[in-house]
């Protein structure tokens, strides 16, 4: 059976098949390849194909062809399908399955095309034994194939099983890890497999898999070995004794090899999966492992070398825009630690690896998973070695906050905080707000106009955030990029993060703690500077009532102002805790109280007699935890008169929103008996007054005070 002869079909990942096809000549060099867009196809024995599922690095399946035809309507994919002797491929107690891909004018939809194979090999099963095969789509003992490609039809058992770029070696894998074979075709392309002799590094290595993939290949270790299961094994037409053979042979081709492998990722964490996956594969002891930042990892006496790496780039604008000086900072070292060494980089945003001032030698296309990458070689040859001073950044950007700063600076001697806004959408094309929190800053890009194209934002944003560390003398690792759609209401409670990450900050006489992280917002809310102020001012002997609480600053001040008795109610559990925090880190202890509730609900229950309220509720709100939906604009006079039953004679409501284009129904405040004085204007703070509607603000007194 071994010398029958049949047509193969092995597939890869695109952009690989240039290379597989040269991998297979290797492997089989007595048979006629041909190449296809990821697809290699050749006639030959079975031996060919076994050889190809233990030895290639590069192919996803092998698969072999039991019938062909031309498709013009449905019933040629069931007579295609037919053509083939079933039960002579697996036995009735099989479980089976199909994949089919491609279509044509007359199968359009993979399902129904699957749907005839699978009919006509479970009515050959019926016609023969009187019973049929399963269809399982969880590990099925048989896979079969059906792959249109224009009016063709052929029909294939896959003899792999589970795609052959599985090594049955990764236990763990990070957050964006490249594929086996990938790892494998970089490392190709790179240059250095015709050079195994030489040092490889890779500085930002996640899982491992580019330097395991090295040591098996400097070992000649084929990566088919460990798999226990493959696609042919219920086969009938499997020869044992054949694969057996090409088994111990592969074991015995196996070499010691004496190259540097060195796999180094600045996350202890990943190192310890990499070591991990190293142990499964049986390359542990090939390969140096340590933790360190790929900025700061010296050549030592390493000769010349190869760096292959599959480094971060963000999928997220923020992301991508994060790394960037980081990728300047890298460029710098690898010049003067690694002159002389051939570098190879995956990227899926070549303006990453444009922050290295390297000139790229070559640059292929390649897929990991969906992603379309570049994989893009460089030579740190003289040339490129060459530090060019980083010039100084000179965009509109950057001039207006140097501007800005020099203003803030002025403005700042007469303050006491380090919290503040020093730009604000000063130009239109850079629609970003810059907020100051001690030695961070946090950058909020708004979307950008419909007119606007996205290439053209996502340029400018990046631009910002080139031009802040420089500016502002602030390190790029401290800034932090978030991006927000213009909405209803301060949209407080949308989380963004979970790195849980606290900031102490201070603000006339009172401490706060900042999340810059997590959320959209950061726990304190600058345009309300004055506002807090003015609260402190008005507390001292009063009970004070602070209504949609947030985080609890209003009531720090209040509390720090003298208040008899402060009450702070907020819906969000985080949130009351956090005014808790805020209150232990001033040290405040006395007639403070906290409580977890709908406000609304509250106060319309709520029979306690206040002396000065502040009132801040979101624009808009349709949380699970309140009864109905909260319109700032539709019931803010619902909501001022249920307030005023709790209020004392002669106290105060300070009443604000952030609704732009909200306005106050006077006549109808004024009916409920309240003195209204606008104080909006002398409650922006000097770094808003580019926003003028950032927030409204209203002192409400009692008449009958």
């Amino acid at each position: 059976m071994s010398h029958n002869t049949f047509e193969f079909l092995i597939t890869t990942s695109k952009g690989l098949d240039g290379m597989l096809l040269e991998e297979i000549a290797e492997i089989c060099p007595d048979v006629a390849l041909k190449s296809k867009p990821g697809q290699v196809l050749f006639s030959g024995e079975l031996a060919d194909a076994y050889k190809v599922c233990i030895w290639s690095r590069l192919a996803n399946r092998v698969l072999v062809k039991l019938a062909e035809g031309e498709v013009n309507s449905a019933d040629d994919v069931y007579k295609i399908t037919d053509q083939a002797n079933w039960p002579t491929q697996f036995g009735v107690s099989d479980t089976f399955m199909v994949d089919f891909t491609g279509t044509n004018q007359s199968i359009n939809n993979t399902q129904f095309g699957g749907l005839k194979v699978k009919d006509a090999i479970v009515d050959q099963f019926t016609t023969f034994f009187d019973e049929r095969p399963s269809v399982s789509k969880i590990s099925p003992n048989i896979r079969i194939q059906a792959r249109m490609w224009r009016s063709i039809l052929g029909i294939y058992i896959d003899l792999t099983g589970q795609s052959l770029h599985q090594r049955h070696y990764r236990t763990k894998t990070g957050l964006a890890p490249v594929k086996e074979h990938l790892a494998s075709a970089m490392l190709i392309r790179s240059g250095w497999t015709k050079h195994t002799h030489t040092p490889l590094i890779d500085p930002m290595c996640g899982a491992g898999t580019i330097a395991i993939e090295a040591a098996m290949i400097a070992s000649n270790m084929a990566p088919g070995l460990k798999r226990a299961a493959w696609g042919f094994d219920a086969w009938k037409g499997h020869n044992k004794s054949c694969w057996e053979s090409l088994i111990i042979e592969a074991e015995q081709a196996r070499q010691s090899h004496n190259s540097v492998i060195w796999a180094n990722d600045i996350d202890g964490s990943m190192v310890s999966v990499a070591k991990e996956n190293a142990h499964a594969a049986g390359v542990f002891d090939q390969i140096k492992f340590s933790q360190q930042d790929a900025c700061g990892l010296p050549a030592t006496d390493l000769p010349s070398g190869y760096m292959v790496s599959n480094p971060p780039y963000g999928e997220r604008l923020s992301e991508t825009t994060q790394l960037m000086p980081v990728f300047q900072k890298w460029g710098s070292w690898l010049k003067t630690e690694f002159k002389t060494w051939h570098l190879s980089l995956l990227t899926s945003d070549r303006n990453l690896l444009r922050q290295m001032k390297l000139a790229a030698k070559k640059e292929y296309k390649l897929m990991n998973g969906k992603l379309e990458c570049l994989l893009v070689n460089f030579e740190l040859d003289e040339k490129n070695c060459q530090v060019r001073e980083n010039k100084t950044i000179n965009n509109d950007f950057a001039n207006r906050l140097s501007k800005n700063l020099v203003k803030t600076n002025k403005w700042l001697k007469k303050q006491n905080t380090n919290c503040y806004r020093i730009y604000d959408a000063d130009l239109p094309e850079y629609n970003v707000a810059v907020d100051r929190y001690a030695d961070y800053l946090v950058v909020q890009e708004y979307s950008a106009p419909k007119d606007v194209p996205e290439h053209k934002a996502k340029r400018r944003v990046q631009e910002v955030m080139m031009s802040l560390p420089q500016v502002t003398g602030i390190s790029a690792n401290n800034i932090i990029l978030k991006v927000r759609e213009q909405q209803k209401g301060k949209n407080q409670y949308q989380k963004v993060s979970q790195r849980k990450e606290i900031l102490e900050v201070f603000e006339n006489g009172a401490k706060f703690q900042v999340n810059l992280y997590d959320y959209l917002d950061t726990g304190l809310f600058l345009d309300h500077r004055i506002t807090r102020q003015l609260i402190q001012q008005k507390s001292k002997s009063k009970d004070v009532l602070n209504l949609f609480a947030y985080t609890g600053s209003v009531s720090v001040h209040a509390a720090l102002g003298g208040a008899k008795s402060v009450t702070t109610v907020d819906m969000s559990n985080t949130y009351i805790d956090w005014a808790k925090e805020n209150f232990k880190i001033n040290r405040l202890t006395g007639a403070y109280e906290f409580i977890q509730a709908d406000c609304l609900t509250w106060l319309n229950r709520h029979n306690g007699k206040y002396d000065l309220i502040f009132i801040d509720p979101p624009s808009f709100s349709n949380s699970k935890r309140m009864d109905g939906t909260w319109d700032v604009q539709r019931d803010h006079v619902a909501l001022l008169t249920d307030a005023l039953t709790c209020l004392n004679p002669g106290g105060e409501i300070v009443f604000s929103n952030n609704l732009r284009q909200f306005k106050l129904d006077e006549a109808a405040v004024r009916e409920l008996g309240l003195n209204i004085n606008n104080i909006s204007k002398q409650t922006i703070p000097e770094d808003f007054q580019r926003n003028p509607k950032i927030h409204h603000c209203w002192s409400l007194s009692n008449a009958a005070g």
